[in-house]
């Protein structure tokens, strides 16, 4: 089963792979339904959840019915306890919106919501990062996860995000990032699809992430909090939920 998802991840283009999940989820989440691991954003629960990777293969932590990562399921339980995302009003600009929050957050009658990416199916609006049609100060909240590795000017693209986030609004920058590493670690001249993946992470990436991404965004302007919400949260919790302990949210303000 790990082999098969490796090929379609790598294989299908993201666009079709997105529209094929919306068929194939609800037939794993019946297949998989129990009471050991639950995932927190629909509340349903499985004997198991899915494996997932571009690169190496990570076994339980794709749910079958949201299709949220640790990550996704990481940063809703935060929202969801630390916030006031989804009681308070709110002009909410979402890039490479995921599909376990996208509906969830449409139907929020808090918000004015707006999606947004380059190649998408999904989102509303068709934009480049590195140069976005909105105005300056425009949005109380930015979700841009999983997408400043994807671009090769990212100082561009963090200087587009603090432009359009309003002065007092927070964002939520998650990236594939190794703790480990000091200083983060880009190199054009590897363009091979395989070796991408292994090196980092994703065939598509072009840089992994170090330490030094904090500093990075506090040099555009934005002060940065490394939340490690995992430290809050019942060891069981944890686990019930598939969440990878020590992921560091990046929460930012303007």
């Amino acid at each position: 089963m790990k082999r098969i998802f490796n090929f379609i991840l790598n294989s299908v283009p993201r666009p079709l792979l997105i529209r094929f999940s919306y068929i194939v989820s609800p037939i794993f989440a019946l297949i998989l339904k129990g009471d050991k691991f639950t995932d927190p954003i629909d509340g349903k629960s499985f004997k198991s959840l899915l494996s997932y990777g571009y690169g190496k293969q990570r076994s339980n932590v794709l749910s079958p019915s949201t299709l949220s990562l640790e990550r996704h399921r990481l940063l809703w339980l935060y929202l969801k306890n630390e916030t006031d995302f989804f009681s308070a009003e709110k002009k909410v600009l979402h890039f490479a919106p995921e599909q376990c929050f996208l509906k969830r957050f449409r139907t929020l009658k808090n918000l004015d919501y707006t999606t947004t990416d380059l190649l998408s199916p999904i989102a509303d609006v068709k934009a480049d990062i590195c140069n976005l049609p909105f105005k300056d100060d425009s949005y109380d909240v930015i979700f841009c996860n999983h997408v400043l590795e994807h671009i090769p000017d990212d100082t561009k693209a963090m200087q587009e995000l603090y432009r359009v986030l309003k002065p007092g609004g927070y964002g939520v920058f998650q990236v594939p990032q190794d703790l480990e590493r000091e200083i983060t670690f880009e190199d054009d001249s590897i363009t091979d699809k395989k070796e991408r993946a292994k090196i980092f992470g994703q065939y598509d990436h072009v840089r992994i992430y170090g330490k030094d991404y904090f500093n990075k965004l506090r040099h555009i302007g934005f002060k940065v909090n490394e939340v490690d919400y995992t430290a809050k949260l019942l060891k069981e919790d944890i686990i019930k939920y598939c969440l990878a302990e020590g992921e560091i949210i990046p929460l930012v303000y303007k």
